[in-house]
C-alpha cells in the first residue's frame, strides 16, 4: 500500500505554488516536485537496511529555479538535441532557441522543467498536467501533456501521455541523476552497468547522431553484460557517455522491455529500467563541474551520478531513419518507464 500527501513547498512570483507530493511505500519513499514534474528524491535501502536518497538535487525552489542541468526534471517538447534548433514539419520549417552550442537541447531556454504542473492524485501516486500552447518555445500545435508517476512496492513507474492541434515532434522524458551510494557521493566509477542495446548512435562533434546505427560488438559502448562504469570511462571518446543507445530497430513496435541495470556491489544497491521507448540515453554527468551546491551543502562534479534517459533517438525529426517523432492530430503519444530499486 503506497502513502501519497502532499504539501506546499514555495512560491514562484508570476507563476503561483509549487507543491511537493510524497509517495512512500514500505520499501522506497519519493518526492516529486509540481515544478517541472521533478522527480526530487528517491530512498531506497542498501543492504544493510540503511535508506539513502540517491537522486541528486536541491534543498530549496532557489536551486531549481536556477538550475541548468535538469536535475530531476521533465523535459520537453523534445528531450535531448535537435540540430541547428531547425526542423520541417509538413512543408514548413521551425526554428527554435539554441541553447546547446549551435543545437536546440531539451525543449528550449523554458522548457517542461521550468513550467508548474497541476497535480491530482491518483491511485498510489500524482499525475502531474501541463498546456504547452501553439507556438510555444517555436514548436507548432497546442500540446496537452501528463505524466503519472506512480509507486508500488520497490517500483517507480512514469506513464507520459499527449495529445497535440498540430503535427509536432514530441519526445519526454525525466532527467534525474542517479548515485546508488548516496546523492552526496564523488562519483560512480564503482558502479556496474548493463544496457540490453545491440547498437549505439554515433556523434558528431556537437553531439548530433550521425545518421549511422552502429553496433557495439567491439566498442566501449558494449554494455550488454555488466561493465565497471570507472575504468570504461578511460575508453571513452570524449568526456563519458552522453549517447543513445537502440533498445529497438526504427519500424519496430513500441513495446515495454528490459532496458537497463546499474549495481552499486558496495552498498547492495540495484536500479533496474523497462521501458515501451526505442532508446536510452545514457549520461555520465560529463558537465557537472562542482559548481553547483545540492542537498546537504553536496558539490555536484564530473561523474558524479549517471542518467538513463529514456526516449526517442535523438534529433529523429530530421532523420528520416529513426523512429518517427512526430505526433499528429488525434494521435495519442503514450509511454511508460519503470525504475526498480532493489538490493543485492
Amino acid at each position: 500500500m503506497t502513502q501519497v500527501s502532499h504539501q506546499q513547498w514555495g512560491q514562484v512570483v508570476g507563476l503561483g505554488r509549487v507543491d511537493l507530493w510524497v509517495l512512500q511505500s514500505a520499501l522506497v519513499r519519493v518526492e516529486v516536485l509540481t515544478l517541472g514534474a521533478i522527480i526530487r528524491s528517491v530512498c531506497s535501502r542498501g543492504r544493510d537496511g540503511r535508506m539513502e536518497d540517491v537522486v541528486l538535487g536541491f534543498d530549496d525552489l532557489e536551486g531549481y529555479l536556477s538550475d541548468k542541468r535538469y536535475l530531476g526534471a521533465v523535459v520537453g517538447r523534445v528531450a535531448n538535441r535537435i540540430a541547428l534548433g531547425r526542423f520541417v514539419v509538413e512543408g514548413e520549417e521551425y526554428r527554435l532557441d539554441v541553447n546547446n552550442g549551435p543545437n536546440a537541447l531539451h525543449g528550449g531556454l523554458r522548457g517542461f522543467n521550468k513550467a508548474i504542473w497541476l497535480a491530482t492524485a491518483v491511485e498510489g501516486g500524482v499525475q502531474l498536467s501541463l498546456t504547452s500552447p501553439d507556438g510555444d518555445q517555436g514548436y507548432p500545435g497546442e500540446v496537452q501533456v501528463s505524466v503519472s508517476y506512480t509507486l508500488q512496492g520497490e517500483t517507480l513507474t512514469a506513464e507520459y501521455q499527449a495529445r497535440s492541434t498540430k503535427t509536432t515532434p514530441i519526445n519526454l522524458t525525466n532527467h534525474a541523476y542517479f548515485n546508488l551510494t548516496g546523492q552526496g557521493a564523488a562519483d560512480v566509477y564503482d558502479h556496474q552497468v548493463c544496457i540490453t542495446a545491440q547498437s549505439y548512435l554515433p556523434l558528431d562533434d556537437s553531439s548530433i547522431p550521425s545518421g549511422e546505427i552502429r553496433r557495439v560488438d567491439g566498442t566501449p559502448f558494449d554494455l550488454r553484460k555488466p561493465v565497471l562504469i570507472g575504468p570504461r570511462l578511460k575508453e571513452v571518446p570524449g568526456p563519458g557517455f552522453d549517447h543513445n543507445f537502440c533498445l529497438s530497430s526504427p519500424g519496430d513496435p513500441w513495446t515495454e522491455r528490459h532496458a537497463a541495470r546499474v549495481c552499486h556491489p558496495a552498498s547492495g544497491r540495484v536500479l533496474e529500467v523497462s521501458t515501451s521507448q526505442p532508446g536510452i540515453q545514457f549520461y555520465t554527468a560529463n558537465f557537472l563541474d562542482g559548481s553547483m551546491t545540492g542537498k546537504g551543502g553536496a558539490r555536484y562534479g564530473k561523474h558524479s551520478s549517471f542518467c538513463l534517459e529514456t526516449q526517442n533517438w535523438p534529433d529523429a525529426v530530421n532523420q528520416a531513419s529513426f523512429p518517427d517523432c512526430l505526433l499528429r492530430p488525434g494521435e495519442d503519444y503514450q509511454h511508460v518507464t519503470r525504475f526498480t530499486f532493489t538490493t543485492v
